[in-house]
């Protein structure tokens, strides 16, 4: 028997998205992708409210520009009850799942009938795991291998389940309605290893319009580059690994090479690094990422831990250039189509496919018609926004019955509003006090 809610499951449902920050798209891929998802609501003529707790970035999107309400919040305050339980939006999607440890009991308690959604991003405690795998690595004065770079598997979800993250992280999965997912392997991980059950979970990459077909040929590029948010721990760490390693071998082979490297909020220690007498120039913020992504012969994206998928490489594919990247760089982007490029796992392999690509045109082209065409097949807007909709308007129909047959989601609510609730209320009640 559908709920009351199925006459609304049409072009007028309300959505309440709570940011962990506000959207900078021209800064990260994850702000992109909640823009993305924001341009598919308002194509259903959804009404959107936004709300964030975060300071506002120097490069915030303006929201209220595409009709958006944009409402400042804030944590441990029970002023957000008042807030949600009048707005009684029919989804709610949390950007991030600290945003539904900190606000979802709220919205549990005074929006009880609202579909609540946690956008992903990517795992966050997969790109934990991995980051401390590397750590591991270092210390023990072992060189990155491809043994660092392996799929996920039984072994690296032993090396998650015992972190407080990931049990963090999988209790707010259970909690919610529905999971968006941006990679194939990261929904392969959650159900082969965590169980997680499939009806929780809903595959949503990063999605284009048109994807492009053509662009600027191997003779009208020059330079190598790489970009990426220096705030994102495995950026920083892919441009030392390119400035003390990768770099090194690639100008040996190639004497006369440029490398640009673009990152918004570019950090002192980055600025540190600029060396032209090396070719190694530190370019901070660009105004139009895809214009000098267009420019590049080759993108270089050595991420040496991550998770989820990497803008970096899409807009690369979305620009024709081919990019060199590791097997996490490439995760979940190509399916079982030809990568766009190269990838390897180890330094040396890197720097002579970096050099192969650069100087053979013949491979160039190869790759970047391969860009285009893992856009057009894996990461169109029309398919995935068509398919988001109506998983939303089939949950919206019966939540009742989707909810009784997630049993473990309802007891993990139980114990949460036992622990964060309460801690919340206390932190609120202390600052009153102060």
């Amino acid at each position: 028997m559908a709920s009351d809610r199925s006459a609304l499951a049409a072009p007028d449902l309300h959505v309440l998205i709570i940011g962990y920050v506000w959207p900078e798209p021209r800064s990260s891929a994850a702000s992109g992708h909640v823009m993305q998802l924001i341009d598919c609501f308002l194509e259903q003529g959804w009404r959107i409210t936004f709300a964030s707790a975060a300071t506002e970035g120097e490069r915030r999107a303006d929201l209220t520009r595409l009709g958006i309400d944009e409402v400042a919040i804030a944590v441990n305050d029970s002023r957000f009850d008042t807030f949600v339980a009048e707005l009684q939006p029919d989804v709610v999607l949390f950007d991030q799942f600290l945003m539904e440890e900190q606000f979802g009991w709220r919205v549990e308690k005074h929006a009880p009938d609202a579909l609540r959604v946690l956008e992903t991003c990517d795992l966050q405690s997969l790109r934990q795991a991995r980051q401390q795998l590397l750590k591991d690595v270092v210390k023990a004065g072992r060189d990155c291998s491809d043994a660092l770079f392996a799929a996920p598997d039984a072994e690296m979800f032993r090396r998650m389940a015992v972190t407080d993250l990931a049990q963090r992280e999988i209790a707010s999965f259970y909690r919610c309605d529905l999971n968006l997912l941006v990679s194939d392997v990261e929904l392969d991980l959650l159900t082969r290893y965590f169980r997680v059950p499939a009806e929780l979970l809903h595959l949503c990459p990063l999605m284009l319009r048109d994807p492009p077909a053509h662009g600027r040929g191997f003779d009208q590029r020059q330079h190598f580059l790489t970009i990426g948010n220096f705030r994102h721990a495995p950026n920083w760490d892919a441009v030392l690994w390119l400035k003390n390693t990768l770099w090194p071998l690639i100008r040996q082979q190639l004497p006369t090479a440029q490398l640009h490297v673009y990152g918004a909020y570019t950090p002192p220690k980055a600025t540190a690094l600029h060396n032209a007498a090396q070719g190694f120039h530190i370019k901070d913020w660009a105004e139009d990422a895809l214009e000098v992504m267009s420019a590049a012969r080759v993108s270089l994206a050595p991420l040496r831990f991550g998770a989820g998928i990497k803008g970096k490489v899409m807009d690369a594919m979305a620009c024709g250039t081919p990019t060199v990247t590791t097997p996490i760089g490439a995760e979940g982007m190509q399916g079982d189509l030809p990568f766009p490029g190269a990838v390897a796992g180890n330094a040396q392999a890197l720097a002579d496919e970096a050099v192969r690509l650069y100087t053979d045109q013949v491979a160039w082209q190869d790759a970047q018609t391969a860009g285009w065409h893992i856009l057009a097949e894996r990461f169109r807007f029309e398919v995935h926004c068509k398919t988001l909709v109506e998983r939303i308007r089939q949950l919206l129909e019966d939540l009742p019955a989707h909810r009784a047959a997630n049993f473990t989601g309802a007891m993990l609510r139980h114990h949460q509003h036992k622990s964060t609730q309460y801690m919340s209320q206390w932190i609120e009640a202390k600052n009153r006090k102060d």
